[in-house]
């Protein structure tokens, strides 16, 4: 029997927004069998991974290191050797001040294969999203990365900051310096930088709690003092922070510096994440609830040959519809199988899963509740002797069904194919960061969501200084959920929709 090879891949996991991580990156997150990330990855990304893949936090802060840098080359090399696929996420890139070349020279010496994925490292991602070009023609035609932040091990400082100081038409990007910003500073303009030479620091660059200090040499200590600008930060010193105030584009988004917290499940959360991440949010996710099968392939199957007797077949969500044809493809190999089915459908996420497979929905109200849907059905004078199918969840209110047979021309059944269950998020990373913190506002898009959230009330307890958010509700009945249950809604999307959602969002956040 041959013996199994396994693999490191030391992965640059970028600044901290999810979406500026490579390609290749997500795609070998998404296949290892073992992830080892470090303090400043951001939590998302490690929901990327397959549900069997182990986990490992080996997080560093200065002078605390939760696993020891010697252990942490010990673990790749021990789990590579035992066949395993193994990712070690790096905040930045890899070999930019992270310690990942001493981490490929261990592999290379215990004869581990490995591959090198860079990343976005932080102070590219800190000039972009701070308005400050790192370099300018006829401003500064050289960049210099610098660390702060040396080996106490060494005998002395392999940094003389004196000699960068007499640098010309140079911008310094300084990282981990935040605790020696004075001294470095004054380090600098004692080899010749002039104290009037712009300045800035940007912290926890690319995410929506970024923040940005600008001055001079000679003032950035004390602004961002002042500020309370700690670590994470970069330190820029040089010409082109003359720009930071005039092409600072993303500080000056709507929602920017604002934590909102989202509740949808985890595969529904990203078109709503994309829209509150474009107007500048920090978002959390806690996905209160998840959607599983209910019913099986085989009983699926079954069901799925007697719709041809159906005139309608009603669909009250967008994961009603991912199930229901993930589930018909696999027992038919062509959708024109639905014979002369016509669809009707709640929502516009939900007609846009239909309409995703080129097929047309004939009746879809203004108001996306199921109470509009059957009076829309019921309009469309249809509905004499026909027979409708409407595609449910176990938490499906009944008002469209009941509705339907008040009417008394149609047969109405119902399809239950799914269940909606509520998550447990006691140990979930992004749920302690919103326990720690809290958030400027939560919503929610669904009565299910809420109803979760309220049953996990003990386990997102905020902590004393967390921020207590604003709840925002997506329509009346998610609203009328919430005050059955004690949740006040500070405000309430005009149309049920995920746009008007974030528009309501706004307004109320200004």
């Amino acid at each position: 029997m041959s013996q199994l090879k396994g693999i490191v891949h030391l992965v640059g996991a970028g600044p901290g927004e999810p979406n500026l991580v490579t390609l290749r990156a997500r795609e070998l997150i998404a296949s290892a069998d073992v992830i080892i990330y470090d303090q400043l990855v951001h939590p998302e990304l490690v929901k990327w991974c397959r549900a069997e893949c182990e986990v490992i936090f080996a997080g560093k802060t200065a002078g605390c290191h939760t696993v020891p840098q010697e252990e942490i080359e010990a673990l790749l090399v021990k789990h590579a050797q035992a066949g395993k696929r193994v990712v070690r996420l790096k905040g930045g890139d890899p070999l930019i001040f992270g310690r990942g070349g001493e981490e490929a020279r261990a592999l290379a010496a215990a004869g581990v294969a490995f591959e090198i994925v860079p990343g976005v490292t932080a102070a590219l991602a800190a000039g972009a999203y701070a308005g400050i070009p790192l370099t300018l023609r006829h401003t500064s035609s050289a960049l210099v990365f610098l660390t702060g932040h040396e080996d106490p091990a060494k005998p002395g400082p392999t940094v003389d900051w004196r000699s960068y100081g007499e640098l010309k038409n140079t911008t310094l990007a300084i990282y981990m310096g935040m605790g020696r910003l004075r001294h470095i500073l004054a380090e600098l303009v004692a080899g010749g930088l002039s104290p009037k030479t712009p300045a800035a620091v940007v912290q926890w660059a690319s995410l929506g709690r970024q923040r940005s200090v600008a001055g001079t040499a000679a003032t950035l200590a004390d602004l961002s003092e002042k500020a309370g600008l700690a670590a994470p930060a970069v330190i820029f010193v040089g010409e082109v922070v003359k720009n930071h105030e005039a092409i600072d584009w993303f500080e000056r988004l709507p929602l920017f510096g604002r934590r909102v917290a989202i509740t949808r499940t985890r595969d529904q959360n990203s078109e709503l994440r994309d829209k509150l991440e474009a107007l500048g949010a920090e978002v959390l996710e806690l996905p209160l609830i998840r959607v599983t099968k209910d019913v099986s392939r085989e009983g699926i199957v079954e069901i799925l040959t007697e719709l041809g007797q159906y005139d309608w077949i009603v669909f009250t969500s967008a994961n009603g519809v991912r199930i229901f044809f993930d589930a018909f493809f696999k027992g038919f190999p062509d959708v024109r199988a639905l014979g002369g089915l016509r669809f009707a459908c709640v929502g516009a996420a939900t007609a846009r899963e239909i309409e995703r497979l080129h097929l047309k929905v004939e009746c879809q109200p203004a108001t996306a509740t199921g109470e509009s849907l059957a009076d829309a059905l019921i309009a469309t004078g249809s509905l004499d002797h026909a027979k409708v199918i409407v595609v449910c969840g176990n938490l499906n209110r009944d008002t469209l069904v009941k509705k339907l047979e008040q009417d008394g021309r149609a047969i109405v059944d119902r399809l239950p194919l799914y269940r909606t269950e509520r998550t447990d998020l006691a140990r979930d990373p992004v749920a302690d960061d919103f326990r720690t913190h809290g958030a400027d506002a939560i919503l929610f898009a669904s009565s299910s969501a809420v109803q979760s959230f309220h049953e996990q009330a003990q386990s997102l307890q905020l902590a004393k200084d967390a921020k207590r958010p604003l709840a925002g509700s997506i329509g009346p009945q998610t609203s009328e959920t919430m005050m059955k249950l004690g949740m006040p809604a500070d405000f309430t999307a005009k149309q049920p929709s995920l746009d008007a959602l974030v528009a309501a969002l706004v307004k109320k956040l200004k």
